[in-house]
């Protein structure tokens, strides 16, 4: 693939033309989208115009706008190169992350996969949609404990357990444990019906449904099965030492300050963990004693704990998700 910038007709004051040629026509329908819409998009987002006509596309536009749409095509052909997929979602985080300079290093678009930050599992491979998710996706390789605090849909939790998996699979773990306090607003477990998997079950499906995105059905189950990967209720964890894992708590907003402490205190030789939640959250009777909050501000400075935030401006579902979440932080409208 090559790339032949060249100056836009005079008269076009500061717009340049830049034309990028690809080496496999046959990416371009993916890379486009259906009826263009990827292009369509990535237009939109920053206020250029696109052409193609074979393998070569022209990007006109104000110099730095026209450079950056020409780095997220690059990226997404060569994430298509590599073998990944590519959707608006895709476009719009791959915008996001060129316009990110504290990312300079870290993201270079001739890498594919590995320039946008990536996690391989059995099933998938995970590219970051947002700058915090490849910052995020960097110190899940680095550090021993981090806290990955933000709205629903940004990917904490999933990125974790993906992380997870991936290091389960390579050996540097021998188990996964998953956790989530059993909090929910409204209702006790001990008025739920059945035996206690049956009551707990429901808090850890979200726990499930990353797991059996990453791997096969049936490795889930055999690893279940074995005790390699353990599901349970953060109250299961008191008293144990878990050395040789990776360890998630998710909705860890739902802890009280003990709770978060004996929880970080479970942490033994060659582990590493991650906990999850949303500050904004908190379905404890009284939210203000939230052990998330609590362990940020004391741990803040720690070496080898790491916080990253993410805001709902990285929400990676629908768009309308992140405006749904800006509405209810903001103050209350009036009737």
């Amino acid at each position: 693939m090559s790339k032949k910038p060249t100056r836009a007709p005079v008269g076009a004051n500061d717009r340049v033309r830049l034309e990028i040629e690809f080496d496999k026509a046959q990416l371009l329908g993916p890379l486009f989208g259906q009826y263009d819409t990827n292009l369509i998009a990535l237009e939109g987002q920053l206020g250029v115009y696109i052409s193609a006509r074979g393998n070569k596309v022209q990007v006109e536009g104000e110099a730095d706008a026209a450079a950056r749409a020409r780095d997220v095509l690059t990226t997404l052909y060569n994430r298509l190169a590599h073998g990944g997929t590519v959707d608006t979602a895709d476009v719009a985080g791959a915008v996001a992350i060129a316009a990110d300079p504290r990312l300079d290093g870290l993201v270079t678009p001739d890498q594919g996969l590995a320039g946008t930050a990536a996690i391989r599992t059995r099933r998938k491979t995970i590219v970051a949609r947002s700058p915090t998710q490849v910052r995020y996706i960097e110190a899940l390789a680095r550090e021993s404990i981090i806290f990955a605090l933000g709205p629903a849909g940004t990917g904490k939790t999933y990125l974790a357990v993906a992380q997870a998996v991936s290091q389960l699979i390579a050996g540097s773990v021998d188990r996964l444990i998953l956790s989530r306090p059993a909090v929910e607003a409204g209702e006790r477990l001990g008025f739920l019906p059945g035996d206690m998997k049956e009551k707990v079950d429901p808090y850890l499906r979200p726990l499930y449904d990353a797991l059996y995105d990453m791997l096969p059905a049936e490795q889930v189950e055999r690893r279940l099965a074995s005790g390699e990967i353990e599901i349970a209720p953060l109250a299961f964890m008191r008293g144990r030492t878990l050395a040789n894992a990776f360890i998630i708590l998710d909705e860890a907003q739902n802890t009280t300050p003990l709770q978060m402490k004996m929880f970080l205190t479970r942490f033994g030789e060659r582990s590493r963990m991650v906990v999850c939640g949303d500050p904004n959250q908190v379905d404890l009777p009284n939210p203000g004693m939230s052990g998330l909050a609590d362990a940020v501000k004391r741990l803040d400075g720690v070496e080898g704990i790491a916080t990253l935030r993410f805001s709902s401006r990285e929400v990676v579902r629908h768009p309308i998700v992140g405006r749904i979440v800006d509405a209810y932080e903001g103050p209350p409208q009036d009737a």
